[in-house]
């Protein structure tokens, strides 16, 4: 697994280069590093394609991004472009290529040796034994990526049991990795129809942050880029906010809340016991740490539900303020509930194995 990255999409042939590069200056200054570019069509001249894209590709790496140009076989008999000679590419000052579809195998591992040293990145969103095919034919895996699809029309985005299929084919062989989340403001994007741009049909309508940290919770993608433009700059702050390395659930404390439930919930990194129940999420160290701290009963009468975060209180003797998250409703006057995680990241719950780490943020 390498370092996680944000990324952004910039469409070339739907857009202005001065309002692509406000939207690079932005997303520069929230860390996000890497340019999704789509060249699916051409209009106008190679030189002229050529000098298009070329602009924005060159301001973007004086910001220090890393730009993939997502191509098709039609772009290179438009473009008269040879498949042993990507100079065309290198001339845009691309890190790499992205191919939208495959070929047979021997192709793309012989590409993955080009002189330039562009990145090859490989479509991810296909079940089959597509990668191990290429790797077969000795590819230079340092220079292979896998980049998920996203998919503009509702209804079409990748279940999730099918995206952890396809994206554990790419893992096995420890290529870097990446897919897409979708803007609730962005409008542009390669065709005509733009219901967002998520790789995930579950994260279509989700807050952004809650989408990346659904691609992110199962270890199988390293970067997260945003589909569709423009993003919003509230947008761009939620993900740049979030740890790209652990779950962090966003609690919503309850009124009667008291300062060490909200410590033990903020303070400690937290983990899920090794010796794990289907009822609730142990973390416990804080019953150590705050040993000491009283804690009144208080929001302990009714039926607890799934998300509900609970914490010991007086009466529950050497468990007072353990930290639990409610898996199965229950009742118990011996804790105090604290807050809920937020109803969207309840999904996230799931991915909460023994020994997991995870944080909240209220």
């Amino acid at each position: 697994m390498t370092m996680r990255q944000l990324g952004l999409s910039i469409y070339p042939d739907h857009s202005d280069y001065e309002a692509d590069r406000r939207y690079l200056d932005l997303g520069h200054r929230y860390g996000f590093t890497r340019i999704f570019m789509s060249m699916l069509e051409v209009a106008g001249t190679v030189d002229e394609t050529k000098a298009k894209f070329q602009k924005i590709v060159d301001y973007g790496n004086t910001l220090g991004y890393q730009t993939i140009l997502d191509v098709s076989p039609r772009i290179f008999d438009q473009l008269g472009i040879s498949y042993s000679d990507l100079k065309f590419f290198a001339d845009l000052h691309v890190a790499g290529i992205r191919l939208d579809q495959g070929f047979d195998g021997a192709t793309e591992a012989m590409l993955s040796y080009n002189p330039d040293g562009l990145i090859i990145e490989l479509n991810m969103s296909n079940n089959v034994d597509y990668l191990n095919n290429i790797v077969s034919y000795q590819a230079n895996t340092s220079f292979l990526y896998g980049c998920h699809n996203f998919y503009p029309q509702v209804g079409t985005a990748l279940p999730y049991d099918f995206f952890v299929a396809c994206s554990e084919r790419f893992r096995q062989f420890n290529i870097h990795s990446a897919a897409f989340v979708a803007s609730q403001v962005g409008t542009m994007g390669p065709w005509n129809v733009n219901d967002g741009l998520p790789t995930l049909e579950a994260d279509r309508r989700l807050p952004i942050e809650v989408q990346a940290k659904h691609l992110w919770a199962g270890n199988l993608i390293d970067d997260v880029i945003i589909g569709n433009a423009y993003a919003s700059e509230a947008e761009l702050a939620a993900l740049a906010a979030i740890d790209r390395y652990q779950i962090q659930f966003h609690l919503d404390f309850v009124p009667g809340v008291n300062d060490i439930e909200k410590t033990v919930a903020l303070t400690p990194q937290h983990f899920r016991r090794g010796d794990i129940n289907p009822n609730v999420i142990r973390s416990t160290m804080s019953r150590v740490t705050y040993k000491a701290v009283p804690n009144a009963p208080h929001d302990n009468t009714d039926e607890f539900q799934v998300g509900d975060v609970l914490v010991g209180n007086d009466n529950f003797g050497i468990y007072k303020n353990e930290l639990q998250i409610v898996l199965a409703p229950h009742r118990e006057p011996r804790k105090n509930k604290i807050g809920h995680i937020a109803p969207e990241e309840l999904m996230l719950l799931e991915f909460i194995k023994p020994w997991s780490k995870f944080k909240f943020i209220g």
